[in-house]
């Protein structure tokens, strides 16, 4: 049976959501995997919700409609608890990270949620790193962490290549976004 991935990214609009699910698609497809990376937008403004999804397989991809049972939800706004149904779905045996200063537990008795809840201070790690609050690099670096969907090396590899070539004008960020993804693999909880 093929392995399929299926993730779920909730953010705001501005806030990298999903230029963050598409990189990891890009990563992924590098791999040799097949991919799917889309958002889905309600009303296109800045700070408004938004929705980002990934498929991740090693077997073509058949299916081409939004994730409604996912393995793994990516919460990049912790507000958007309050908001949004994050866990809608979620499966069982999955798991939810979020962009927060609270702990693992603090976030599970606010979500009501009974499977693996991980933490990160995603605006910390890029407020420290980059100057400013761009949690989208560091919760790429938690996803892939927590999911395990592919390696820390590959990501760091493929990363460094394409932030090279994103930032060709501003080559001065590409270590700072480096060191984003690095703090992040260690200090997901």
């Amino acid at each position: 049976m093929a392995k399929l991935v299926e993730i779920r990214w909730h953010g705001r609009g501005g806030q990298g959501a999903k230029t963050a699910s598409l990189l990891l698609a890009e990563v992924a497809f590098k791999t040799g995997m097949y991919i799917q990376g889309f958002p889905e937008y309600g009303p296109e403004r800045m700070g408004a919700p938004i929705t980002a999804y990934n498929r991740i397989s090693d077997e073509p991809l058949r299916v081409h409609s939004n994730i409604y049972e996912p393995d793994y939800v990516v919460v990049v706004d912790e507000t958007l608890i309050k908001s949004v149904p994050v866990t809608a779905g979620l499966k069982k045996d999955g798991a939810i990270i979020v962009n927060t200063s609270k702990t693992p537990e603090e976030i599970r008795k606010e979500l009501k949620y009974d499977g693996r809840v991980y933490t990160i201070d995603a605006r910390k790690i890029s407020e420290e790193t980059l100057g400013a609050n761009f949690p989208n690099t560091p919760m790429l670096a938690a996803v892939v962490k927590v999911s395990g969907v592919i390696s820390e090396e590959v990501l760091l590899n493929n990363m460094e290549d394409s932030f090279k070539h994103k930032f060709a004008n501003k080559p001065q960020v590409v270590p700072k976004n480096m060191e984003a993804l690095k703090r992040s693999l260690q200090e997901v909880k």
